[in-house]
């Protein structure tokens, strides 16, 4: 007994971690079977597949084009290296604050005879795993288009692994250190808020600034005035500074047979340069806003404001569905997390208007005739999936978010019809509006015929009280009560069941109608006037039949899974 105290390993620290997901995993795979395992790993693989050809393509005509292809395939290399930082950057500083100061182990952590270094690297790595998981799944079909076109061979694997992971450590160490000394200014709690409108709003101003370069003009190098002003956009927007263009740089040279060390050298002395101050910020301020945060509690705000302007509004429906929807639309405001994301979703808005007002259509022509309302056609599929998107986020959590608190619901003598209908109403009736103004406004932008603009308008609001109803059901069947963070629920099983049969419905109204805006579209073009047929009648009647179903069938089903509830 010499009084020493023997520090455990980073792997002792890491070990609960490790055993809490293969205990979930395990939980899983009794629950579900193998059934759930297969269609993840099938749907994944289908998307790296499309990832994968997409790329694949592309690189294969840039490598068919003389002296200009490789810069052309470093340049679409590098713009994606420099999205996906960006991205992590944003990620890291919203992961980190929970892994630091919010988290449920940090209460044991803390007190545990754990030197302060491996409390660092154990949550720094926990913070990277958490937020880059989804980039480096996203990067494996993208570096092997790479590595096939270019023929990088057996070691372009573990070239390219030694050249991602500083590339993902680096984002770590920056956003940690952004959210402790966040934390020593603002309470923890309140940081969080803080930091959720900032990286939204940040991730929106990304996303619309990539939009406005319009990447798209360099497929057109016609469109400069000489060889000089292409090469020029090609070297921009990049930086000597930038961790994405020293990837790119050494993924580019390995796959060209001249490797150059430099970039991978600096990829590896940045990170552990960073990774070493890193340590010893969080030596000297952790403590103080670790202490911060555990005084930092949330305050319950009161919704007077709500109850003048929106139950006013209300007042014909009874007590029990008035209080139901005033809670939710409570609930909702005065979650930061929540409300905040309504900044990205204007700028993914704004940007798809943009994209559709830039389409090169000659309206004035025949041809160009049939290409608007073919345009408008096929975006009845694309805004449904936007839509769908935006209530697998909003409407498909809402029965999870209830947490425990469900079976207080449960056991009162409220109805939970009542609650279900409430749900589906303060998620469905923003939803539809957004549906109208998206589809009005490119219909508008496009200058369609006022029959595809019926036709548009109908169907979209048919889809969308349907992709509500699917949201609402699938969260009631595959409900995750135990979740902390809303954002993760439309990532689990249920979600991604949710967005399978969401494209299914849109790929059955768009096949539906695909005979009736023909026949329509036929008849204009060749100068005879518009009959409604029997196709006509039968496709719309079929669209309205498929919606209905859509919207009754689910919203059964959910109510019946709630009254089934057990905790």
């Amino acid at each position: 007994m010499t009084g020493t105290t023997v520090q455990p390993s980073l792997w002792h620290v890491l070990q609960p971690k490790w055993r809490t997901v293969r205990q979930r995993l395990r939980e899983a795979r009794e629950r579900g079977g193998w059934g759930r395992l297969t269609i993840l790993l099938t749907a994944g693989g289908l998307f790296w597949l499309g990832v994968y050809g997409v790329l694949f393509r592309i690189l294969k005509y840039f490598r068919g084009v003389e002296e200009l292809g490789p810069l052309l395939a470093g340049k679409l290399l590098g713009l994606v290296l420099l999205a996906f930082v960006s991205i992590l950057i944003l990620s890291n500083v919203i992961t980190a604050l929970s892994s630091f100061f919010l988290a449920k182990d940090l209460d044991l952590l803390v007190s545990a005879p754990v030197d302060w270094l491996r409390l660092y690297l154990a949550k720094l790595w926990e913070t990277v795993i958490h937020s880059s998981w989804m980039v480096a799944l996203m990067i494996v079909p993208i570096l092997a288009a790479f590595g096939v076109i270019y023929g990088g061979g057996v070691l372009f694997l573990p070239f390219a692994v030694l050249t991602i992971v500083p590339m993902l450590i680096l984002p770590g160490v920056v956003g940690a250190a952004l959210t402790l000394i966040l934390v020593n200014v603002f309470p923890a709690r309140r940081t969080r808020d803080l930091l959720s409108i900032i990286a939204l709003g940040a991730a929106g101003g990304v996303i619309l600034a990539f939009r406005l370069i319009r990447p798209e003009q360099l497929a057109r190098p016609e469109g400069f005035r000489n060889l000089l002003d292409f090469v020029t956009v090609l070297r921009t927007p990049t930086s000597p500074f930038l961790p994405s263009e020293w990837a790119t740089k050494a993924i580019m040279s390995f796959l060209r047979g001249s490797v150059d060390p430099l970039p991978l050298l600096l990829l590896w002395t940045t990170a552990a340069a960073f990774v070493t101050v890193g340590a010893l910020l969080h030596r000297e301020l952790f403590a103080t806003g670790f202490t911060k945060a555990q005084e930092g509690a949330e305050r319950f705000v009161r919704g007077t404001l709500w109850r003048r302007t929106v139950g006013s509004l209300l007042k014909p429906l009874t007590v029990a569905k008035r209080e139901f929807v005033l809670k939710d639309i409570k609930l909702f405001f005065r979650d930061t997390t929540q409300w905040s994301q309504l900044i990205l979703l204007a700028v993914l808005v704004v940007v798809y208007v943009f994209n559709i007002k830039a389409l090169p259509l000659h309206r004035g022509e025949p041809v160009g005739f049939f290409y608007v309302n073919l345009v408008s056609f096929l975006n009845l599929g694309l805004a449904g999936f936007v839509l769908a998107s935006i209530a697998a986020r909003f409407i498909f959590p809402a029965v999870s978010l209830e947490g425990r608190q469900m079976w207080l619901l449960r056991s009162s003598p409220l109805d939970l019809k009542a609650l279900l209908w409430s749900k589906y109403w303060v998620g469905t009736v923003p939803l539809l509006v957004l549906a109208l103004l998206l589809t009005g406004i490119t219909n508008v932008l496009l200058q369609v015929s006022s029959f595809m603009m019926v036709v548009s308008l109908a169907t979209i609001c048919a889809l969308t009280l349907a992709i509500s109803a699917l949201a609402l059901g699938y969260g009631a069947l595959y409900p995750q009560f135990e979740t902390e963070n809303a954002a993760q629920i439309p990532t689990s099983f249920g979600g991604l069941v949710f967005m399978m049969t969401t494209v299914a419905l849109l790929g059955a109204v768009i096949l539906a109608l695909w005979q009736a805006v023909y026949t329509y579209v036929r008849a204009v073009y060749d100068g005879r006037p518009v009959v409604i047929d029997a196709w006509m009648i039968g496709g719309f009647t079929v669209v309205a039949a498929v919606c209905a179903a859509a919207t009754v069938i689910p919203l059964k089903i959910g109510l019946k899974r709630m009254e089934q509830f057990e905790f």
